[in-house]
């Protein structure tokens, strides 16, 4: 992926790129690979686009079954459980989202992460990126949202 997007960066010679916050992994990777090789561009997230109801608009919710399009809300529950525990620190965010993901015997949650949004390593406070992976049938889905920790870790960890 990074290949295929240095070429494109390389093609274009633009000032400005734009990529989407949904997959925020991707976007940090983009972000650092311009960094790291000095490009003269800068790199722009993009706000993920919802639907109605929450749920974040991706290509693979076509492959969701109703009763399953409706268990994939429990994403972006969790991360608003997620984001309303992170004044109580670490541990209660991850309890909150893997509580909001197991609710739904549809969802199997693959993974749930809480990372400093510039190196991806484990947060324990401050500013964090609360990231989701789960399963709905064959269909995996992610999503992710800004969170803040307390300044001090609450000796949970």
């Amino acid at each position: 992926m990074l290949t295929v997007v240095l070429k494109l960066l390389h093609l274009t010679a633009p000032q400005l790129a734009f990529f989407g916050e949904k997959d925020f992994q991707q976007l940090v990777l983009i972000r650092r690979m311009v960094r790291d090789l000095d490009l003269p561009v800068q790199i722009v997230g993009v706000p993920t686009v919802r639907e109605a109801d929450g749920l974040a608009r991706s290509s693979r919710n076509r492959y969701l079954d109703p009763a399953q399009r409706t268990a994939a809300l429990a994403l972006s529950r969790a991360l608003r459980a997620g984001e309303t525990a992170a004044a109580r620190g670490r541990a209660a965010v991850l309890a909150a989202v893997e509580h909001e993901l197991t609710r739904d015997l549809l969802v199997v949650p693959d993974r749930i992460d809480l990372v400093d949004p510039e190196t991806l390593e484990d947060a324990t406070t401050g500013h964090a990126r609360l990231l989701l992976a789960a399963k709905l049938g064959a269909t995996r889905l992610i999503d992710n949202a800004a969170v803040l920790l307390p300044a001090v870790p609450l000796g949970e960890d």
